[in-house]
Parts: structure tokens; C-alpha cells; sequence
């Protein structure tokens, strides 16, 4: 799309569009790329919508869940034939809101489009540090950084010296979370599925080991090799098989964050888990992790992951789609494990 200026009235706005709800793995073509021709920017007299441009895009595991139809205590699903909504970072055209004004940065959920009208601030921040890469708004400084700090640090409430295990650990969240620990004194191990991303956890992210789940036909005993003395905290994001094996292999008093189930998210049944009498055996507490609920906690997560950014003590990598006609694919890349870290689309 041609460059527009920001004040104009009326301009065309490509949108990617769900089709339809599904149960099995989503495609390319659940997803519709439309141009709405004749959209205005101006905000209504006496009301309090902002109008956005979107810069950055997030792809995000959880966004599966909202295409089948299916209601959750957290998310509504999406709704057929209309814009895809997401994570993401956007620049204010106009505003109706008090508390925000044209040229602001902010992140929060906006619609999978080049220009969002959104009807609520909640969940809309400013961004006010812009000396770090805007894209990370979508990443370690948002939704899955905050993920990672509060399930860490606040469910997990780790100790010096503990064995962590974190799977599906060079995603957007697990990728911090082994450094989180590994900044806390703690012993870390995580799991991803190739060599290439084993190699990363390694050299990159400061994991003192890893593995490749896909070339593990017993993860039972692939934890007793990697954790001769058991597991004390496991951040868990894949379910399934491997959190059944965890449960064999937790220490007394382990803690298990839940914060994702990737690996039974394109089934049409969940698989069952066999190893729950384990949490009895063990005082194992498991507790579900959603990032709303620690929103309160941004600022002082902003404090605490700061420095180490600028300080190159926390690494972040991402993996950049371009354009928005790549969406699509981006985000159905997630769940072959196609992208290397944070899966971001550039507008």
C-alpha cells in the first residue's frame, strides 16, 4: 500500500480475515487477505476510540485455540469473516482517549490489519522506552516476557541451586525463562525440536544443557539422564507426553507453571495424562499461568529486564515475517516448529 499521510481522512486498509472455525491443523487457507477500500481514520465526536497504525504483529501458540469453537475463561474465540486479532505494536493516528494522543507508540490487542480502531484501552500500553528494537513489544517486553517473568518468579518462586526444565525452550516465553534461571543460580535444561534450536538454548541462551524431544523415544528416561536428581521446577508449555514423563521424574515440593499445551492444540481429543497420582507422592503444586492476570506487575517487570537488555545479559531472538500477506503462513509455521524464536510479522 502507498504511503499515506496520517492525517487524510479516508484510506485502504489490507485486513487477514478468519474463515471459518476448524479441528484439525490450521492452514494457510483459514485465512482470508482482503483490502477494504474507503476506511476513515476520524475518530467520532465524544467518542473515546483511537485509531492505530500497526507496526508489528505477534504469533502466538494460543491463537489456535481461539480458531475453533470453543469458549474459554480467558479468551472469546474469533468470530468467521471477520479480522484476526492479536498482540502487537501500533502507533496512534488519532484518539478520542484522554490518555492517549496522536504519535503515541503502544502495544496491546489489535486487529491483524494495517489501521485498528480499538474501542478499549484496557490492556493498551505506552511504550515509553524506545531504545530497544520496537518489535520486542511483541516479545521479551510484552505479552511473552511478562508470561515468562510472572510464571518464573511468581508461580515458580525459584531458589538458588534448583533444576529447572523448560520445554519448547526456544520459543518467545522459554527462551527467558532458561535465562531467568540461569540469572538465578539455578541448574537448566530445556527441550526443542531440532538440533539447530538444541545448538541455540546452548551457545545463545546460556542453557547448561538440551535436547531434541523428536529423537527421544523414552522421555522418561531422557529426564532421569538430564536430571539424575529430579526435577524441582518445570515451566511447562507442550503437554501431552512430556508432561506425563516430568511427573516421574518431579522432586518433592516441585512446582509445575502451566503456561501452554502446544502439543495437543490440533487434536481433536486431548491426550490423557497417566502420572497424576505423582503429585500426591511428591507435594508436586501445578498452577495455571495467564498473563492478564500479573498486568498490574508491568512496570516493575520493565525495571527488572531493562538493564539486562542494555546490558546484553539477557539475549532475544527473533524469527521476522514481512508484510502482512505473510501472516498467514507465519503463524501456522508455529506449530511445525518452523520459526527460530519470537515468530513476528513486520506490517
Amino acid at each position: 500500500m502507498a504511503d499515506v499521510s496520517e492525517k487524510q481522512a479516508v484510506v485502504s486498509n489490507k485486513q487477514v480475515i478468519f474463515k471459518d472455525y476448524i479441528s484439525r491443523f490450521p492452514e494457510e487457507s483459514d485465512m482470508i487477505i482482503t483490502c477494504n477500500e474507503n476506511v476513515k481514520l476520524k475518530v467520532e465526536a465524544g467518542s473515546k476510540d483511537i485509531v492505530v497504525k500497526n507496526l508489528y504483529l505477534s504469533c502466538d501458540p494460543y491463537m489456535r485455540l481461539l480458531m475453533s469453537n470453543q469458549r474459554s475463561e480467558i479468551f472469546a474465540p474469533y468470530t468467521p469473516g471477520t479480522v484476526i486479532t492479536g498482540f502487537g505494536v501500533a502507533k496512534v493516528v488519532e484518539s478520542g482517549h484522554p490518555e492517549f494522543e496522536q504519535g503515541d507508540l503502544v502495544w496491546g490487542m489489535v486487529g491483524w490489519e494495517e489501521y485498528s480502531v480499538l474501542k478499549s484501552t484496557d490492556g493498551l500500553f505506552k511504550i515509553h522506552h524506545t531504545d530497544v528494537p520496537l518489535s520486542y513489544y511483541t516479545g521479551i517486553l510484552g505479552m511473552p516476557g511478562l508470561t515468562a517473568y510472572a510464571g518464573f518468579y511468581e508461580v515458580c518462586k525459584p531458589k538458588k541451586g534448583e533444576y529447572v526444565f523448560v520445554s519448547a525452550a526456544s520459543g518467545a516465553v522459554g527462551q527467558l525463562v532458561g535465562q531467568f534461571a540461569k540469572l538465578m543460580g539455578c541448574y537448566v535444561v530445556g527441550s526443542a525440536g531440532t538440533q539447530d534450536k538444541v545448538e541455540l538454548l546452548k551457545t545463545k541462551f546460556g542453557f547448561d544443557d538440551a535436547f531434541n524431544y523428536k529423537e527421544e523415544p523414552d522421555l522418561n528416561a531422557t529426564l532421569k539422564r538430564y536430571f539424575p536428581e529430579g526435577i524441582d521446577i518445570y515451566f511447562e508449555n507442550v503437554g501431552g507426553k512430556m508432561l506425563d514423563a516430568v511427573l516421574l521424574n518431579m522432586r518433592v515440593h516441585g512446582r509445575i507453571a502451566v503456561c501452554g499445551m502446544i502439543s495437543q492444540y490440533n487434536r481433536p481429543q486431548p491426550e490423557g495424562i497417566h502420572n497424576l497420582m505423582t503429585i500426591v507422592y511428591k507435594r508436586v503444586r501445578i498452577e495455571g499461568l495467564a498473563v492478564f492476570d500479573y498486568y498490574p506487575q508491568y512496570s516493575k517487570f520493565l525495571d527488572f529486564i531493562l538493564p539486562y537488555i542494555r546490558e546484553g545479559k539477557v539475549k532475544y531472538v527473533e524469527d521476522i515475517a514481512e508484510g502482512l500477506e505473510n501472516a498467514p503462513a507465519a503463524l501456522i509455521g508455529l506449530f511445525s516448529g518452523r520459526n527460530v524464536g519470537k515468530q513476528v510479522v513486520v506490517v
